[in-house]
């Protein structure tokens, strides 16, 4: 299509065995959609917003909107903090670019751990990371990677998402920002005249229906889309030690530099960087 991305359609599997999936996907850090893969889980249907609202909407909430990465004194901190009643019913309204994110609602209510299992899929789910994602019609989640570098099955609960991703090995060609894990481009207008490495970008995506999981390999840039106001719970998995080493390095590298220069220079910081992705990706293009 003129004017946009490369984007092929992520598979939608159903019945993947634990061997077809180390095969198929894990080994060659492919994503895939898994679309019965929480089937099993109570919280497929017991996770309603009424539920939410009931039990837990007394929980003070932190929620951020796209103010959340500009540069600045209010860089990476929430918008406002609230109860999780007072925001679900903000999401019920329509559209808003309000998100709640990162967010591990497991530790104030251990009790919904029992509503949901860890997938045989693999090894190395770290079970101390369950985190939820909320989000209203019309809210996106910027262009990045997870710090980490763990595996993600992100499992959706209630609504849909559009879900775009690029493999690591596209960072340069999609201007990362350096000791960020920010791109700045915009996905579906894609400004091909300032950012004219973009042409050769190859990526995927897929319209994450309520109980499907997308699998996003280590690594993997994520952006996306709320069609409707909705959640998801995400689940990481990391089964090599060497990984888990270079994440920690990642965590530690990008917070000190990024945050501490951020905070001596603001914008400016965020001009630097600017230079520099396109330094490195117009080197891409040699």
């Amino acid at each position: 299509m003129a004017g946009m991305l490369t984007l092929q359609p992520i598979d939608k599997r159903t019945g993947l065995t634990r061997e077809a999936f180390a095969e198929e996907y894990l080994k060659p850090a492919k994503p895939v959609v898994f679309t019965d893969l929480i089937d099993v889980w109570p919280a497929k249907t017991k996770w309603s917003i009424e539920f939410f609202k009931e039990k837990y909407g007394h929980l003070i909430v932190p929620v951020v909107s796209n103010n959340y990465s500009k540069p600045g004194k209010g860089y990476m901190t929430p918008d406002m903090v609230i109860p999780l009643r007072e925001y679900l019913e903000k999401l019920e309204k329509g559209p808003t670019d309000l998100r709640l994110f990162l967010y591990n609602i497991f530790r104030h209510a251990p009790e919904l751990t029992e509503d949901f299992s860890i997938p045989t899929i693999m090894d190395g789910f770290i079970k101390e990371f369950p985190f939820m994602f909320f989000g209203g019609q019309t809210s996106k989640v910027a262009l990045h990677y997870d710090i980490d570098l763990s595996h993600v099955f992100l499992n959706q609960i209630h609504g849909r998402k559009r879900v775009v991703l690029f493999p690591p090995q596209e960072s340069k060609s999609i201007y990362q920002h350096p000791f960020t894990v920010a791109s700045y481009i915009d996905v579906n207008n894609p400004d091909y005249k300032k950012f004219p490495a973009l042409h050769k970008v190859q990526g995927y995506e897929t319209m994450l229906e309520p109980g499907e999981t997308v699998f996003m390999p280590s690594g993997y840039w994520h952006y996306i889309e709320y069609t409707d106001g909705g959640y998801s719970m995400s689940l990481r998995a990391n089964e090599s030690y060497v990984r888990r080493a270079k994440g920690l390095w990642n965590i530690a590298r990008h917070y000190v530099v990024d945050k501490g220069m951020n905070k001596i220079m603001g914008n400016d910081w965020r001009k630097i960087k600017e230079e520099m992705a396109k330094r490195r990706a117009e080197e891409t293009m040699v």
